[in-house]
């Protein structure tokens, strides 16, 4: 694992409006036989002060697993649903992921993962999701 600047751009969307979150951290990162994987410590500014966001990423696929104060792991597979729960301190939600795309240029000094995803909150409100990811060594 080595040290990396992390740079998440997001726009979050129902119908009516849209949302846009960026958040430029340090993380870890490392690649290995065509897989990605790189985490880092959320903060205030996202609401998930003391949770451990971690990626894992091959061709097709990403998951992203959070433990600490919020805790769940999506999983993104092109053009399949997926389920999760994600636990807080307010209590747990499922969330059905619906992953459109995922695009994935990285290599051994970073690169770029984009996911495109709809989101379900316990079969009710939907959310749609651009995810933009750039990882660049620090």
């Amino acid at each position: 694992m080595k040290d990396v600047m992390i740079s998440v751009k997001g726009l979050l969307g129902t119908d009516d409006s849209g949302e846009e979150i960026e958040l430029v951290t340090k993380g870890l990162y490392s690649y290995r036989n065509g897989r990605a994987r790189f985490s880092y410590m959320e903060s205030e500014l996202t609401g998930m002060e003391g949770t451990k966001t971690a990626f894992d990423v091959s061709e097709g696929y990403a998951c992203i697993t959070r433990t600490g104060a919020v805790t769940m792991q999506m999983v993104f597979e092109e053009g399949k649903k997926n389920y999760c729960v994600y636990s807080s301190p307010y209590g747990a939600l499922t969330m059905g992921i619906d992953t459109q795309s995922v695009y994935s240029k990285l290599g051994e000094t970073g690169g770029k993962l984009d996911i495109k995803y709809v989101l379900d909150v316990s079969g009710s409100m939907t959310v749609r999701n651009d995810l933009n990811i750039t990882i660049e060594t620090a």
